[in-house]
């Protein structure tokens, strides 16, 4: 009988050492032409430029959002954001199991150890710390709050591993500090790493870089001073977010430190010998950002692609993707295959081992990533937004149709682009293809499902009066004196 358990045991052993590790890493608020493998010519990318030329970069991977809450939300759950139910930023997050299943509960079953380090994908402004664990991360640490993720010297961070812990940093003002909350996650990461070693392991690492306030150590500063020749803006009080006298060196010193990161985490891997059994795919959450004193068209963040983060235009939604995995990807390949964060769920579960999803829009990438058997296409990729008006959009082939102020106008403004002939959606064809339009208008109805949270409405869902009260102007604010 012991023989038995003991032969059996080892072939469990030796099944889990051939499952791969996965490491996800999600940039906040990334253009699309910030990486040097992308187009961008300043700032100094090596690292991912380096994962890039030794694995798969793509050049139509999409986001689930326009901005972070439900773009993180479609990535663990699988759908995009006509399923979803965080479908935009805001005071919520994700509800207990049953609802709103993510994929790493899956992993788990499949023997995985699971983390999310960084800023949590399962809401937006909570400070539920406990929600991670119980979600399906073994082990979590960082921001829940995304507000509080808008600072780099946080009064405090969160650690979930089956029990809750405030960890509180006495000397940070939020704007200054002696605990820099990206370097704070970064090691955090290695040690996971470390801890995990024997493997098989799901990190989930959800970079705060570059959003929002604009803050970076003083040694990557001085590394594009030379090279920008910033002049120091007047000094002022700190708004929200940092103010920054130098938003361009900053802006750029933070993305290469990013990079950097990227490297000690590639490095760690070699050094313990588990390059060639991890998977690491790389992206940002949404387009481009233009907050906390930066400007997009400083360093052409979204490259040829027009707008950034909350349009519906590719510069909000399409993102860069690059997936590493040294003996299993080809190096140097670049593929137009057409994929969306709700493909994460699929790939990695058919990767791990683990049980499919039933009820997922996305389709497995396993076929693109390996260069092995026929990859499944999409019919179409679908996006919703409540903010500005409301926005709807989807793609199918090479059209994309955007529709505006979707929250209270029953028969909205449109644009129809041909993404073949004009990438960067500057010619409107919605008055040559009113058949095209009609066709995916409804396959849009076909996509979304009623959202279960009433402030994801669109103008057909709500009443005459709602629509009334929702078109009259909002009354300002008075300034308290």
């Amino acid at each position: 009988m012991k023989s038995i358990l003991f032969s059996l045991f080892c072939t469990l052993s030796i099944f889990a050492a051939e499952k791969p590790n996965i490491i996800y890493i999600l940039a906040d608020d990334l253009g699309y032409g910030d990486l040097g493998c992308y187009g961008q010519k300043v700032i100094q990318t090596p690292h991912l430029d380096k994962m890039a030329a030794n694995g798969l970069r793509f050049t139509q991977h999409y986001s689930g959002s326009t901005v972070c809450g439900p773009s993180r939300s479609c990535l663990l759950e699988g759908k995009h954001s006509g399923n979803t139910y965080v479908r935009g930023n805001g005071h919520l997050q994700m509800r207990q199991d049953p609802h709103d299943l993510i994929f790493p509960k899956a992993l788990q079953k499949a023997g995985y150890h699971t983390a999310m380090i960084g800023k949590s994908g399962m809401g937006c402004n909570t400070d539920d710390a406990a929600l991670p664990y119980q979600k399906g991360f073994d082990y979590f640490f960082g921001f829940t709050s995304h507000t509080q993720a808008h600072w780099y010297f946080p009064t405090y961070l969160w650690r979930n591993n089956g029990e809750v812990t405030k960890v509180e940093y006495p000397n940070n003002t939020l704007h200054e500090g002696d605990n820099y909350s990206s370097e704070v996650v970064m090691n955090e990461a290695l040690d996971y790493v470390e801890r995990q070693k024997d493997g098989p392991f799901f990190l989930h690492l959800a970079f705060q870089i570059p959003h929002a306030s604009l803050r970076a150590k003083e040694e990557w500063k001085a590394k594009y001073r030379p090279i920008l020749k910033e002049e120091l803006l007047p000094a002022k009080k700190h708004p929200h977010y940092s103010y920054e006298r130098e938003p361009k060196t900053t802006f750029a010193a933070m993305i290469s430190y990013m990079d950097h990161n990227v490297g000690l985490l590639v490095k760690k891997l070699e050094d313990l010998g588990l390059a060639e059994n991890t998977l690491i795919m790389f992206a940002s959450d949404n387009g481009a950002m233009q907050e906390g004193g930066h400007k997009r068209d400083s360093f052409d963040s979204n490259g040829i692609l027009r707008g950034g983060k909350r349009d519906m235009y590719e510069g909000g939604v399409r993102t860069p993707m690059i997936a590493y995995w040294p003996g299993k990807i080809k190096a140097g390949q670049v593929t137009d295959h057409i994929s969306a964060f709700w493909d994460i769920s699929p790939t990695v579960r058919e990767l791990a081992g683990a049980e499919k999803q039933a009820d997922t829009d996305g389709i497995s990438m396993v076929p693109t990533l390996l260069g092995e058997g026929s990859q499944d296409k999409h019919d179409y990729l679908y996006w919703e937004f409540f903010e500005m008006g409301g926005k709807r959009a989807i793609r199918q082939g090479k059209w994309k149709l955007i529709l505006y102020k979707t929250n209270t106008e029953l028969n909205p403004k449109m644009e129809l682009f041909d993404l073949d002939a004009d990438v960067s959606e500057q010619k409107d064809l919605s008055s040559k293809f009113p058949e095209k339009i009609s066709a995916l208008l409804k396959l849009m109805d076909k996509a979304h499902s009623p959202a279960e949270n009433p402030a994801f409405k669109f103008a057909s869902e709500r009443s005459p009066a709602e629509l009334e009260r929702l078109k009259q102007p909002k009354k300002k604010k008075k300034k308290k004196k």
